[in-house]
């Protein structure tokens, strides 16, 4: 399996995590709409891909009245860093611009394996406030749509795109012809 992440880049990660309590909050501005898919889709299980700290599944678990089955994967959390199961939906919020840009392709297959159903990820197309301690923008990837769509077209149907403050959203499906 092509690398995901390289080692030094994990350690920055765990790190930042670590230190920074603010660091990884976008995906609670998404909990509620994340919610409704749930609801309306009546999904049992989720995976937050890129989890952080887990504030997205701490959410939802106060937003939904059904049971719900949340799995977490972060490679810079030692906790949630095993390779993830499929999962009928997949969450990966806030988290795409922050890969190593040569390690993105396998990111994206990797997403595309452990989507069973649907994916709601989102992308910051511009800077972030944030530095990293080596001094490069946080957003590794500063990329508009055009350039990120079809790459998520050869994995994924996309079933929605919306433009988003500094972005957009999109609701990918499995391809049929998707293995």
């Amino acid at each position: 399996m092509p690398d995901l992440i390289s080692p030094e880049y994990r350690q920055m990660q765990s790190d930042l995590h670590r230190s920074k309590p603010d660091y990884g909050v976008a995906s609670l501005h998404f909990a509620p709409f994340v919610a409704d898919i749930v609801k309306k889709m009546n999904f049992s299980s989720l995976l937050d891909y890129g989890a952080g700290k887990g504030r997205l599944g701490q959410s939802l678990q106060s937003q939904l009245s059904q049971p719900i089955r949340i799995s977490h994967y972060d490679p810079a959390i030692p906790e949630w860093s095993q390779p993830p199961a499929p999962e009928e939906f997949v969450c990966c919020i806030d988290v795409l611009e922050h890969i190593e840009p040569a390690c993105l392709d396998a990111v994206l297959d990797d997403l595309r394996r452990v989507t069973a159903l649907l994916g709601f990820f989102t992308v910051h197309t511009g800077p972030a406030i944030k530095v990293l301690p080596d001094g490069r923008n946080a957003h590794l990837i500063q990329e508009p749509p055009e350039w990120w769509l079809p790459k998520l077209k050869a994995r994924f149907d996309v079933a929605a795109f919306h433009k988003i403050d500094h972005g957009f959203a999109v609701l990918v499906k499995k391809k049929a012809n998707a293995g």
